[in-house]
């Protein structure tokens, strides 16, 4: 494994049996975990985690739920220990510098007339707010997500995610339809990827005139699915996807939790990929580098309509957290992270694409940047989800000291988000131990 020269702490906390049957004795049921043999990361350092015993591992799903400058990094710890000292909470009720320097640095960071912020707790509730915000300021109800798309664990963002796993028997929230996923991959239409991304912007037009008034308040994406898989349409997708929904009226929701702040490397958003400008743009998970904060930035027209109505969230604008965000924005810049993005996503991307050519398991490889996907396929004529395969190989990989998410529609696709700061050697590391998980599981 990669060489780092942090020596982790010995742990003396309760043991892994009894953090385990507190948790299932007291934790509510609905909670899971990963692993046949659960871990417990106890430390982190950048782009690696020590479980208990003092393993370590490296973390190559780390974007996904906290860092993208790298967990414990030393600037960030430093930042963010100084502001507790000082201040640890006061809400937006009284002026604090920290949430307009904040919300002015992330208008610097968008294109422009996109420079109003409302900062909340988690990416659930800044799509709620978006949700709520797009329905206030044009008066309609329904919205446009795309299948197999994720945006919250709140009634209204798990209305608009299509996940089969995260839907209830009954819909938590009327007006939500979800249009045809434009992923070249496993479209129901046929094509090149351009035409299958037009056929796909097409069925929302459908979709507004079959199931709605004729009126639509939002169409909400994520320019890369990240739970789906790093699923994503051709580069005309979202334009046209845009267009429709403005057509009727809606408003255009780029939900950036998993693509924002340099992760797919050429661009600081995920929008920008696909040369559009949104109304309204989500964020999370990196903005705070594993501290609760999100956000959610508009225009000053969309954001008074908010205004009718007193809304307000008490740790929204929390000096640390604000702090913490700062903290990665200049961290990101200072690091050269966009860029690192950009240059170890690509050399991962085409050792991806080379196992692709030694291992027939591998159906797909997609994504930008340092968010990747990697389909298993039995075959890959029929693309008969690998479900049971991906389980194996993503054991292993643990085993062997590297840690991936899995996820997409059936459960077989491997999901790569590393902290923005590995280097080619852990790139390079991870490509070796994928390698021989899938010479395992392809026996």
């Amino acid at each position: 494994m990669p060489a780092t020269s942090h020596t982790p702490r010995p742990y003396t906390g309760p043991s892994k049996a009894e953090v385990l049957a507190m948790r299932r004795q007291y934790g509510h049921p609905s909670t899971f975990l990963y692993y046949r043999e659960p871990l417990m990361p106890v430390e982190g350092f950048m782009q690696y985690l020590w479980d208990e015993t003092g393993r370590r591992y490296l973390d190559m799903f780390a974007g996904i739920v906290t860092v993208s400058c790298g967990h414990s990094h030393p600037k960030f710890v430093e930042r963010v220990t100084a502001q507790i000292d000082l201040l640890q909470h006061t809400t937006t009720i009284y002026l604090h510098p920290n949430f307009p320097l904040l919300a002015k640095r992330l208008a610097e960071k968008l294109p422009p007339g996109l420079d109003v912020t409302y900062f909340v707790n988690s990416g659930s509730e800044a799509n709620d707010l978006a949700l709520l915000m797009a329905r206030a300021y044009t008066g309609a109800n329904d919205v446009i997500a795309v299948r197999n798309g994720y945006h919250g664990g709140s009634p209204s963002t798990m209305a608009a995610t299509s996940l089969h796993t995260w839907k209830f028997p009954q819909q938590l929230s009327s007006g939500v339809h979800h249009a045809i996923n434009p992923d070249p991959y496993r479209s129901p239409f046929e094509g090149t990827p351009e035409e299958i991304a037009r056929k796909s912007a097409a069925d929302i037009r459908d979709l507004v005139r079959f199931s709605t008034p004729g009126r639509v308040a939002a169409f909400i994406a994520e320019p890369i699915q990240g739970v789906g898989g790093a699923t994503h349409g051709a580069p005309n997708y979202l334009a046209e996807a845009y267009a429709i929904t403005r057509e009727y009226g809606g408003l255009c929701i780029a939900d950036e939790v998993q693509t924002g702040f340099g992760r797919t490397g050429r661009h600081y958003w995920g929008f920008e990929n696909f040369g559009v400008v949104p109304d309204i743009v989500t964020m999370a998970k990196g903005i705070g580098n594993g501290w609760p904060l999100a956000a959610v930035t508009t225009r000053r027209e969309i954001a008074e309509a908010l205004t009718q109505r007193i809304h307000f969230n008490t740790f929204g604008g929390n000096p640390v957290a604000m702090a913490a965000g700062l903290a990665v924005l200049d961290i990101i810049e200072e690091d050269g992270l966009q860029e690192n993005a950009r240059g170890v996503g690509a050399r991962l991307k085409g050792g991806l694409e080379e196992l692709q050519h030694r291992h027939r398991l591998i159906g797909d490889v997609r994504g930008m940047g340092l968010l990747l996907g990697c389909e298993l396929v039995r075959d890959r004529g029929t693309k008969e989800p690998a479900i049971e395969e991906t389980v194996a190989v993503w054991e292993a990989m643990r085993e062997m000291g590297v840690l991936v998410g899995k996820g997409g529609l059936f459960g077989n696709t491997l999901r790569i988000k590393p902290p923005l700061c590995i280097t080619a050697q852990d790139v390079d590391f991870a490509l070796e131990v994928l390698d021989a998980a899938l010479g395992r599981a392809g026996r």
